[in-house]
């Protein structure tokens, strides 16, 4: 029999009400009956509550009430790549590693992962009465805004640029958390930051986006549509900037119209911590925090990151709110927690018996280096310096990111109980007679060169280059006083200089040099490109990152990662940071020539496309499917991702250059083919017409499909193209 401590307090609230009821022939209240549904459960318990009880509830720190049975329950919890801020949990890359991959299946593997070690540490605190922040079950995860700026400093926390790439890669997240429990939620996510949101972070609090109608229906909405109708999430989080004068968490355009009812979220929705105060002291758009409150609530902002909405008592005696809109909230927050079984006995919850084992497990350690192998990005590989032997007598790892766990973690992050950082994983990975000597050779950003580092590089047989920038670097509002940052933006994208300087004075050695980069955007790494035989991007690969790299670098691992992002030359190339609009932004709009484009990746094998299948001609109402052949051609087994692109060749608006609608990742071994299929949907081929309406209109389409974008010069992989012809009346699509 379990002891009173190992039962969870609701359980308990329940077992003394279902027993004192027995001995009074008492009914049982309605929100205590499992058995009834959810509904009527929640309007129930809803109608017990006073006004002050229920707005004590529509903060993130929401304190018991005990005479209903209500425990405190913290709605703040983090789970980007990984439980964050929770002690120790499994760490995967970085999000915008994660996007690297193009891997959909791993991608919900690694969520489902995360999910399990959130309930283990759930149900862990909650048996030591523990319902501080960071151990609930509602999860502010995944960031799915739009990196259309590389010198946003939080670009590292999403899916990278593209919207189909962040919204396919973005359902299978949300998937992997909420579980598929018929009746329960394993945990819920809350798909973040909503919407039009990505820098400049000083400004966030005030700043209005502006853009046209196109823009947002293109670029800034498909994913956290795609994330709500496909991947079912049951939150949203709106974001501290206004999008077109309206504050996003106080917004009918964006909550009302949208939201709820061209997408019928039933869920709900929760503010930026600190964006209520902001409708009224950042974007001044009421006097009161009261009138802030009000507004957020009545437009559909149910929870407050924050303490605002204790005004809404003060709000709905001055006739501001009636405690009839208070209690539509009240009816979605006291839903979600329902949903997750809070208020039922835990042999009714099947995720209550995910025992404390399985978090940090061996098995979980191992997925983290499997994503962090599929996430690193071969970007040049000249003469095939790369794999390295691992017998080599001496190789020297320089840099001021080589010995340093912090790259490993990104933000938004858990503790792993043990960290490979890339020095580390160089030193396990080779022969016993090889040398692996190490200096760091300069800072971060401060002037200074060692020269100890070049003479050790001098006299070694290979070079490794680990430089970049670091999570001190860049992140969300930092203060970061050192030239080229700002806030916790970059105002230059190249690699810092002094890097750069000594980079420069190892290359002049003679000896094999590789780069290894650590970030998480774009770094314009223009003499590197020139000069540097091979590079490779690591992002921020999580706790086995040293593992992984070592891995790819010696050839046990054939890299296939590809960029989420484009990598430009400089940020002369780019619109101001300020400017929302698209045009100029992301491969999709881009016109110049990038130093790296994206869907960017090189491998150690190679691969060729034939045999495409397109049909010359089909409906507007009709699917489209293509089909073509892919072959690794080379001597190595690997993995390719097919890439699917789409141009609109006949459009009567403007539209996108190219854009990506379909993706597979594959793993081929020497001479093996394989027939990849893809249907292109006629949303896939719509367009937002003059009228700011997505319809599919009659015309020529290009189809292109290989390893890269069309135009790309690769030599590990090809892309070929076709055309098809749509015939037939416009057709709307929904």
């Amino acid at each position: 029999m379990k002891s009173a401590k190992a039962v969870a307090p609701v359980t308990l609230l329940l077992i003394f009400s279902l027993s004192l009821l027995a001995q009074t022939n008492q009914p049982l209240p309605k929100y205590k009956n499992p058995r009834l549904p959810v509904e009527e459960r929640v309007n129930d318990l809803v109608s017990r509550m006073t006004l002050e009880e229920k707005v004590s509830q529509m903060i993130d720190r929401a304190p018991a009430i005990q005479r209903l049975g209500i425990p405190a329950y913290n709605w703040w919890n983090e789970s980007l790549h990984g439980v964050a801020r929770a002690g120790v949990a499994t760490v995967f890359p970085q999000a915008i590693g994660l996007a690297a991959m193009w891997d959909t299946d791993l991608m919900w593997r690694v969520a489902d992962v995360i999910s399990t070690e959130a309930r283990a540490k759930h149900h862990e605190a909650a048996r030591q009465g523990n319902f501080d922040r960071y151990k609930g079950l509602t999860m502010w995860s995944p960031n799915i805004n739009i990196f259309r700026d590389p010198r946003w400093g939080r670009g590292q926390e999403t899916y990278g640029e593209d919207p189909y790439l962040t919204a396919r890669l973005g359902v299978q997240f949300v998937k992997g958390l909420q579980g598929n429990d018929p009746k329960y939620y394993k945990v819920i996510s809350t798909p973040k930051h909503y919407a039009v949101h990505s820098g400049p972070e000083p400004e966030r609090h005030r700043f209005d986006a502006v853009t046209d109608p196109r823009d947002l229906y293109e670029t800034y909405l498909p994913a956290f549509e795609a994330c709500i109708k496909e991947g079912g999430a049951d939150s949203v989080m709106c974001a501290y900037n206004r999008y077109g004068g309206e504050a996003c968490c106080a917004s009918d355009t964006l909550l009302r119209k949208l939201l709820r009812d061209d997408w019928r979220f039933k869920g709900y929705v929760v503010s930026d911590c600190g964006a209520i105060s902001d409708i009224q002291a950042g974007h001044k758009l009421v006097k009161t925090l009261a009138e802030a409150s009000a507004m957020a609530v009545k437009l559909g902002t149910d929870l407050s990151c924050g303490q605002e909405y204790k005004t809404l008592a003060e709000a709905v005696k001055r006739g501001l709110i009636s405690e009839a809109e208070i209690d539509v909230s009240l009816r979605r927050l006291f839903t979600a927690r329902f949903k997750l079984g809070m208020f039922d006995p835990p042999e009714m919850v099947a995720f209550t018996k995910i025992p404390m084992s399985e978090n940090d497990s061996p098995a979980h350690r191992q997925l983290s280096l499997e994503a962090a192998r599929e996430s690193m990005v071969l970007l040049k590989n000249a003469g095939g310096l790369l794999p390295l032997k691992k017998d080599l007598k001496q190789i020297a790892v320089i840099g001021p990111t080589a010995d340093d766990p912090l790259v490993l973690l990104g933000n938004y992050n858990g503790t792993p109980s043990r960290a490979v950082t890339l020095l580390e994983g160089i030193k396990h990975k080779v022969a016993p007679q090889t040398t692996v000597v190490y200096e760091q050779g300069c800072k971060l950003v401060e002037a200074g060169v060692s020269d100890k580092a070049v003479a050790l590089a001098a006299e070694s047989d290979v070079v490794i280059f680990v430089g970049g920038i670091t999570p001190r670097l860049e992140g969300e509002e930092m203060n970061v006083p050192l030239e080229g940052f700002h806030g916790g933006d970059r105002t230059d994208i190249r690699l810092p200089k002094v890097q750069e300087e000594l980079l420069k004075a190892l290359g002049a050695t003679g000896k094999p040099l590789v780069l290894v980069m650590t970030s998480g955007s774009a770094l314009a790494v223009n003499w590197a490109n020139e000069n540097v035989p091979a590079i490779i991007q690591t992002w921020y690969p999580g706790e086995e990152g040293g593992t992984a790299l070592a891995d790819v670098l010696f050839g046990d691992a054939n890299p296939a990662g590809r960029l989420p992002v484009t990598f430009y030359k400089s940020i002369e190339q780019l619109p101001p940071f300020e400017d929302y609009r698209m045009a100029g932004r992301t491969y999709r709009y881009f016109t110049g020539a990038p130093l790296y484009p994206f869907g960017y990746g090189l491998s150690y094998t190679r691969f060729t496309y034939s045999k495409l299948e397109v049909p010359k001609r089909a409906k507007t109402g009709a699917n489209v499917t293509v089909k073509v052949r892919v072959t690794n051609a080379g001597k190595l087994a690997g993995d390719e991702v097919v890439q699917l692109y789409v141009k609109d060749v006949k459009a009567t608006v403007p539209v996108p250059l190219r854009a990506l609608q379909g993706f597979k990742r594959i793993h081929l071994q020497p001479g093996q083919s394989q027939v990849v299929s893809f249907t292109l949907t006629p949303r896939q081929l719509s367009l937002i017409d003059s009228r700011f309406k997505r319809v599919v209109e009659p015309g020529e389409f290009e189809i292109a499909v290989g390893g890269a974008q069309p135009g790309t010069r690769s030599p590990s992989t090809q892309v070929v193209t076709a055309k098809v012809t749509l015939t037939g009346a416009v057709l709307a699509i929904k």
